[in-house]
């Protein structure tokens, strides 16, 4: 027991959990305690995808003065060089802003179809049969949903398309967007609860869910 307590009190044990830590993160591999049929890579992606396209949903279902579907005073320039200035929608923020979700919810449906766990599975599922639902108001718009379940979006049809079915699909409560955001919650629930099972052992002689390797060799430090 006083030999423990020096090693500890001398800087040993933390040396050799360094060492441990820095064996872990090279090799990628999971503690021994996981339960989780993912890795630690794997389960920490898909919650990082889960997070984005959560956050790219709220950006187009906002309400009020935060609204990217609230009129505003558009400014242009016309073929003589007058500016005229009119109230109506940016169509470019609200196209950049759905473009993002698109590139979001493709990531998310790689990432969930490269896990093993079937609760992450049958969530993102769950996802692709939502847009299999709303693909003939998608294609209004210029989304096309491909073999693959992923989304593309033809910038020029999506621009010129009926605001009111944009709207429809990206925003309130009840929109495409919406439901999208809450698929991806549960997607990132499914990936917390698979974190669980992914138990690590701390520097501190506990363990711990914090299951990024690359997070706790650099809290060694």
């Amino acid at each position: 027991m006083l030999s423990d307590y020096a090693s500890i009190k001398n800087g040993s044990y933390k040396k050799l959990l360094k060492a441990y830590y820095k064996s872990m993160q090279e090799s990628d591999s999971d503690s021994s305690t996981s339960t989780s049929t993912d890795s630690t890579k794997t389960i920490t992606s898909v919650q990082s995808a889960a997070a984005s396209l959560g956050d790219s949903s709220d950006t187009l279902t906002a309400k009020g003065s935060k609204s990217i579907f609230k009129q505003r005073e558009i400014t242009t320039t016309d073929s003589s060089g007058d500016k005229i200035t009119t109230t109506g929608y940016d169509n470019d923020a609200i196209y950049k802003a759905v473009n993002e979700f698109v590139s979001d919810y493709n990531t998310m449906i790689e990432e969930g179809a490269n896990a093993e766990s079937t609760s992450i599975l049958k969530s993102t599922l769950s996802m692709t049969r939502l847009s299999k639902t709303n693909e003939s108001l998608l294609k209004q718009v210029g989304i096309t949903v491909g073999s693959n379940n992923k989304l593309s979006i033809d910038e020029g049809t999506f621009k010129k398309a009926d605001m009111s079915t944009v709207k429809t699909l990206f925003n309130g409560s009840n929109s495409y967007a919406a439901n999208v955001s809450a698929k991806a919650s549960k997607i990132k629930s499914a990936a917390v609860l698979e974190s669980l099972k992914a138990n690590t052992y701390t520097d501190k002689a506990s363990y711990s869910n914090n299951y990024s390797t690359g997070n706790l060799f650099s809290s060694l430090f």
